[in-house]
């Protein structure tokens, strides 16, 4: 018997992880203030929004490709 390997993700799931993420991002982007707890740790608001931003943008895209590859190939 032969074993093949397999990718464990597919397009849906990396679709839904990037999803989650976005939305997890912009939440923390939105609530966190600057200065986080007692240490002195400044948190990049504009970078966190920017990757923000990139990550919901990278969604989009997966969601455009699933939309043509679902109208294409009925």
């Amino acid at each position: 018997m032969k074993k093949t390997l397999s990718f464990p993700l597919n397009f849906e799931d990396v679709s839904l992880l990037l999803a989650l993420t976005g939305i997890i991002l912009f939440i923390t982007s939105e609530l966190i203030s600057y200065y986080y707890g007692e240490i002195n740790i400044i948190i990049n608001r504009k970078k966190l929004r920017n990757t923000t931003y990139v990550v919901s943008i990278i969604f989009l895209v997966t969601v455009i490709i699933r939309l043509i590859t679902l109208i294409t190939t009925e």
